[in-house]
């Protein structure tokens, strides 16, 4: 059976499916449930989260599910990048006109800009989710150790085939090899993510002969087409993370779950200017006029956190001229709004494509 591989046989799930995690705060236990109680892998992306914040998501997931799920953290550096009160005053002069335009005050300088991460792992390991998954760099192999030690299977995230194989030798369970169709930002550790743009197509039977975990395919993948390719390449899962976001459960403004099914999806494009690393998103007016000053932005975690400023009044507002509108590239495939009906369709399709295959 297609669905029977060594993904699912190691995690516990019935299908080869894993939802991408979110970051940013528009992950949310409702979604993770659904995608775990109709088996298949539901993933919470808890970057933005507090420690405390992170113990009581695990705690609301365990009271919609019994089943295995996900957590997510991006591998950040120890220290953040120091900004000058310089830097950040003129960065705050550059939102001036967006802040009068939404009717909000422009926020003081925080403490920090981004969650400790150091905290924020100690927390999952805290809460053991059955699996702890990774983007932005190889986990340290201590904590790998200590992961497999309690029982949670570690999955990593690479752009290339160099970062498969350093994840290899940091001791992760399984890869996620995604390709640059994927929305979102692109999790590139070893170079540059422009660096680093390699497509699905060409980079999972790379990723898959280069080291010995399972792969899972991620990137340009919203039906059972994607499924069954993905497959064929030598993956023994996929990660699907638009036609997630799009469903109601999900914690995206609806403005944004509403963009993802419009014309405007079926362009998206590459960019640092909400975060300060590279991104797929829906152009917007913020992105166009913000392109303007690439080479002035702050780095990431601070970009991230001012554009992220805006982010609470544009969606009170209904405003997603301001918004972060992350999609991939298959976003114009997407068809249902409810995580049960995305893998409905995607699990009665798959015998009737192989068929076809079969047939041709």
């Amino acid at each position: 059976m297609w669905n029977h591989t060594a993904f699912t046989e190691r995690v516990g799930i019935r299908y080869p499916i894993v939802q991408g995690p979110f970051g940013g705060g528009v992950s949310s236990a409702s979604l993770v449930a659904a995608v775990s109680n109709a088996g298949a892998l539901g993933s919470f992306g808890a970057n933005a989260l507090s420690p405390e914040q992170i113990l009581d998501v695990a705690l609301d997931i365990r009271k919609r599910t019994d089943k295995p799920f996900a957590f997510n953290l991006w591998v950040n550096p120890p220290e953040e990048p120091a900004i000058s009160s310089a830097d950040f005053t003129r960065a705050l002069g550059w939102m001036a006109p967006y802040y009068r335009e939404l009717g909000i005050e422009p926020p003081a300088r925080p403490k920090r800009f981004a969650q400790d991460y150091q905290v924020q792992v100690d927390a999952v390991l805290a809460v053991k989710p059955p699996v702890f998954s990774f983007v932005f760099g190889s986990p340290a192999p201590e904590l790998v150790r200590e992961c497999t030690k309690r029982g949670i299977f570690t999955i990593g995230t690479a752009t290339t085939v160099d970062e498969a194989v350093a994840l290899e030798k940091c001791g992760v369970s399984a890869i996620v090899a995604t390709g640059f169709e994927a929305g979102g930002h692109r999790a590139s550790f070893r170079l540059s993510a422009e660096e680093s743009l390699t497509g699905t197509l060409a980079l999972v039977p790379q990723v898959v002969d280069a080291v010995s975990l399972p792969v899972i395919a991620a990137g340009g993948i919203a039906d059972a087409r994607g499924v069954v390719a993905a497959l064929a390449l030598g993956a023994t899962a996929v990660q699907i993370g638009t036609a997630f976001l799009a469903c109601d459960e999900s914690g995206a403004a609806k403005v944004h779950r509403d963009a993802l099914f419009g014309a405007e999806a079926r362009q998206t494009v590459l960019t640092r200017v909400f975060s300060g690393r590279l991104v797929r998103a829906i152009p917007n007016r913020y992105m166009n006029e913000m392109s303007a000053r690439i080479a002035e932005l702050l780095p990431y975690p601070s970009q991230n956190w001012l554009s992220g400023t805006l982010r609470a009044a544009a969606t009170a507002q209904g405003r997603p001229e301001f918004l972060s509108l992350q999609a991939g590239q298959a976003a114009s495939l997407i068809r249902h709004r409810t995580a049960g009906m995305v893998l409905e369709q995607i699990v009665s399709d798959v015998p009737s494509v192989i068929s076809r295959i079969a047939a041709s």
